[in-house]
């Protein structure tokens, strides 16, 4: 029997849970016309009739997180022995006509309750009530199940390339027997001696060993030991409760901006950051010229982008954003240049620097220390329009999750032509997270107007 345990990344996104609950998801707008009756009321019936047949696409949807005793090794995913596809889809009614900020609220509403871990760690909530019969699709599942551009690639699967596709049976599904103590204990002891293994060979190595560690130390100092951000109001411990903003962008524009800046769109998208903590800031009557403050970039190591359900395999990298540039042509200019320099640095797994706990947990005291109190995410999405059973999806916005200090996060998604933001924020340290937003829209107005040149 195979033993499908946790990866070593996949562990750091539970050690960290108790205190701040480690969900991601996407906001996706419907045209809504076909999933609802003709006095308004959504057909849920019909959306799970839709999504049911695609759960065998996404095998971690009807699996369960199972923490064994001491010595039968790290957790693993078993099949959930019962599975009801209306404990996982349901509907949040938004008082009609609804607006975006009603929206937004309800889906901090719906990220507050915990995911259940008697079952799989996922949810769609549908939120009918906005106008021109618009319905939103919330999808949240826990960072343990994927990372962010395995979640695009797991909502993909729910998806139709055009509105008339012909829905296919649902394959049967019968739940797996969960392994035994014995088959547990039997892996981890063959996991040990794998690991065994591969110590001696690092041992046989030495030069080898050298060579990989000395290539990725100046990414874990850059984690560890780089300067410290300055004290600011965006430092603070995060808390239970979230504001968001949305901020819409057209990908031709930021792909045009990028190119005449010798940059990247994920480089755009730093500079919108930028832009909006600038304001942010500014309005709070902190000072702004000569500041710098850090922020972290999530780097993929993933090969394959277009499996769902594959867990995390991800590092991190520390960009300085340069607030204090009042240009923001020149505030591109300067981070692209920075990031270009710090790609070059080889980076190891966030799981095999961190995989005891104990480490990590000592790691986690020293970044804290370090002050970066800003994440971002750009992740790519389908070029094409895509459909949810005959309904167009019109738009899509990431929601990243929120740790320790890490107060404000930035997520983009590009879909269709769209290059689309969703900015969270501790609700106690941002409650004037619509100044960002409209930062950020100025700041991309500013970079896509005619005086901007190469």
């Amino acid at each position: 029997m195979t033993v499908d345990r946790l990866t070593a990344e996949d562990r750091l996104m539970l050690w960290s849970d108790a205190s701040w609950p480690q969900d991601i998801g996407a906001l996706a707008i419907l045209e809504g016309r076909t999933l609802l009756e003709s006095d308004g009321r959504f057909r849920i019936e019909a959306a799970r009739e839709a999504i049911e047949p695609r759960l065998h696409q996404l095998p971690r949807f009807r699996q369960l997180l199972y923490e064994p005793r001491r010595g039968l090794g790290w957790p693993l995913w078993i099949d959930a022995p019962a599975f009801d596809l209306r404990d996982h889809v349901q509907i949040a009614q938004i008082p009609a006509p609804g607006d975006e900020a009603q929206l937004l609220l309800a889906i901090d509403q719906i990220r507050r309750r915990r995911l259940d871990r008697s079952r799989p760690l996922w949810e769609i909530w549908f939120l009918p009530g906005l106008p021109q019969a618009r319905v939103g699709m919330f999808i949240r599942l826990h960072h343990v199940i994927a990372d962010g551009v395995a979640l695009v690639a797991g909502l993909g699967s729910l998806l139709d390339t055009a509105a008339d596709v012909t829905r296919v049976p649902a394959p049967p599904w019968t739940p797996a027997q969960r392994p035994t103590g014995l088959q547990l204990l039997g892996d981890n002891l063959q996991r040990r001696v794998d690991g065994l293994g591969r110590a001696l060979t690092v041992i046989t190595h030495p030069a080898v060993t050298v060579r990989r560690a000395r290539d990725g130390w100046p990414a874990i100092r850059e984690i560890l030991a780089g300067k410290p951000g300055p004290q600011t109001s965006l430092n603070r411990l995060v808390g239970p409760h979230r504001c968001l903003a949305l901020v819409r962008g057209n990908l031709e524009v930021v792909t045009r901006i990028a190119h005449a800046h010798l940059a990247t769109v994920n480089d755009v998208l730093l500079a919108l950051t930028a832009g909006g903590l600038r304001g942010l800031l500014d309005g709070r009557g902190e000072p702004v010229e000569d500041l710098t403050v850090p922020i972290y970039v999530p780097v993929s190591l993933r090969q394959d982008r277009t499996r769902p359900g594959t867990g995390n395999l991800i590092s991190q990298m520390v960009v300085p954003l340069p607030i204090g540039t009042s240009d923001p042509g020149g505030r591109l200019d300067r981070i692209a240049r920075e990031t270009v320099s710090r790609k070059a640095s080889t980076r190891p797994s966030l799981g095999t620097v961190f995989r005891s706990k104990a480490i990590a947990l000592v790691m986690l005291r020293f970044i804290a220390r370090q002050r970066v109190n800003v994440e971002s995410a750009d992740i790519p999405g389908p070029p094409t329009p895509l459909y949810f059973s005959g309904a167009q999806l019109l738009e899509v916005f990431p929601l990243l999750n929120l740790i320790g200090n890490v107060s404000l996060g930035v997520g983009a998604l590009s879909y269709a032509g769209q290059f689309n933001i969703m900015a969270v924020g501790d609700a106690d340290a941002h409650p004037d997270i619509a100044i960002f937003a409209i930062s950020a829209r100025n700041e991309l107005h500013a970079l896509s107007g005619p005086h901007r040149t190469p």
